[in-house]
């Protein structure tokens, strides 16, 4: 397989003006680059459980879980370790080889770590990959959590920094992209991508996907979420992102960053099979799998597995083997 150069000196106008070219031409520039690096007819499948819900002191005018917002959502505290596990259980059963675990916080505290490792020892000892999201972290909390196993950890940007300080105010762009660095440097793979339909503009959704194919090392894994609409949240009423315009941030994604694994995340439910279809195309090669994300609805396991028998698509191969036993659980 011929792979492509991966380069990290985008220019925004280069960026920009492939996310606005024919639509036909960027589709097939972005699914020439998915096939010299990537099987394009598998996708990698990843589960995410809410273990910490709501009461964030954030105020991002999207999310449920902010405390700013009034919502229907009832927050409840961290989850006990057997229900996260026996959620892995599931989700490995059901064919997801990673398994992201969200918490509704700004920043972990250090009582928080001890709790915090025993959840990663324990998923990757069922045998799948370890995501965590949990808001900033410090570079000494990432080493702690990669000691103990972790193998992901997602902060997404959202946005570009100009649209940015519109949806967030209570942490900066810059905060965020500390967060990242810190990861890196703790030796974590970073998942790191943004939410469309915010009410951004085609500049800001390229400006987002240059800020991350310009980093020393591109995420390994880039979330594209589409806006869930909450009533209660300031994004509610938003009008709605054109399809067509998920599929061009996909495209560009997989030019961009070429080697990196590009999720369709949120919004999901909501998405046509055609869609689904034409998003795999422009370079998407994984999903959020199973029946609900953080506290929202997702598409239905059973449709996923009907949609790939139809596309000919198969999931990613187990990545980890499987343990001799779950003595670790006990």
């Amino acid at each position: 397989m011929t792979t492509t150069a991966v380069r990290h000196d985008w220019c925004f106008d280069e960026a920009l003006g492939m996310y606005r070219s024919p639509f036909a031409d960027l589709i097939f520039q972005a699914q020439g680059v998915h096939r010299q690096n990537f099987d394009p007819q598998e996708v990698q499948l990843s589960t995410l459980l809410s273990i910490k819900t709501g009461g964030c002191p954030d105020d991002c005018a999207y999310c449920s879980q902010s405390a700013h917002h009034h919502t229907d959502l009832q927050p409840s505290g961290l989850l006990e370790p057997e229900a996260v596990f026996a959620a892995a259980r599931q989700a490995r059963a059901a064919g997801a080889t990673r398994f992201c675990m969200g918490a509704a916080w700004r920043r972990p505290r250090d009582r928080d770590m001890p709790d915090l490792r025993r959840l990663v020892a324990g998923v990757k000892s069922i045998g799948l990959e370890t995501c965590l999201t949990l808001g900033r972290l410090t570079e000494e909390q990432a080493r702690e959590l990669k000691e103990a196993g972790l193998d992901y950890y997602n902060h997404n940007l959202d946005t570009s920094a100009s649209f940015y300080p519109r949806v967030v105010t209570t942490r900066t762009y810059a905060d965020r992209l500390q967060t990242l660095a810190n990861v890196r440097r703790a030796g974590l793979s970073v998942c790191s991508g943004g939410i469309l339909g915010m009410g951004e503009s085609d500049v800001d959704r390229a400006a987002l996907l240059v800020e991350l194919a310009n980093m020393p090392e591109h995420p390994e894994s880039v979330p594209i979420n589409m806006l869930v609409q909450v009533e209660g949240t300031p994004l509610f009423g938003t009008p709605p992102l054109d399809p067509l315009d998920l599929v061009r941030t996909i495209a560009l994604a997989r030019i961009l960053m070429p080697r990196s694994v590009i999720r369709l995340s949120a919004g999901r439910s909501s998405m046509s099979d055609e869609l689904h279809a034409l998003a795999f195309l422009g370079g998407a090669n994984a999903i959020f799998y199973g029946d609900r994300l953080l506290t929202t609805g997702n598409a239905a396991t059973d449709r996923d597995r009907s949609l790939f028998h139809r596309l000919g698509l198969r999931p990613q191969a187990t990545a980890i083997p499987s343990p001799a036993s779950d003595a670790y659980l006990a």
